[in-house]
């Protein structure tokens, strides 16, 4: 009895070992993953970046759209609370624009894909 007692705890001894090597192993290999790995992707060229402020600009090029645009505007009429709910007032105008002249291309895709998976069914 004694005899059998001992050798299990032989073995879970044994098995606690195996185990620590194999974290230790797992550890060193996620650790030379890591380390190989490029963490960010190269910076995008100045083209690319001309390109999307290109994008960015092109329906309204005097509603900032950029968070540094929307500081500096805000820079602009702090103190001048008029002209702020003007500008507000303005550019929430162009937003609901800008969206009602979108919505109906939406709406008609919208609708034509609602009609094609009605008729697949």
């Amino acid at each position: 009895m004694l005899n059998k007692l001992a050798q299990t705890v032989i073995q879970i001894g044994n098995w606690f070992k195996q185990l620590q090597v194999r974290q230790f192993l797992s550890v060193i290999a996620i650790g030379l993953i890591l380390l190989n790995v490029t963490p960010a992707p190269d910076r995008a060229s100045k083209a690319t970046i001309d390109k999307l402020d290109r994008l960015v600009h092109q329906e309204n090029p005097d509603r900032p759209k950029t968070t540094a645009e929307w500081q500096q505007q805000a820079r602009e009429v702090k103190g001048k609370p008029e002209e702020r709910i003007e500008r507000i007032g303005e550019q929430s105008a162009d937003a609901v624009k800008e969206f009602g002249q979108m919505y109906p291309d939406v709406a008609k895709r919208s609708a034509n894909e609602l009609e094609k998976s009605v008729e697949n069914n």
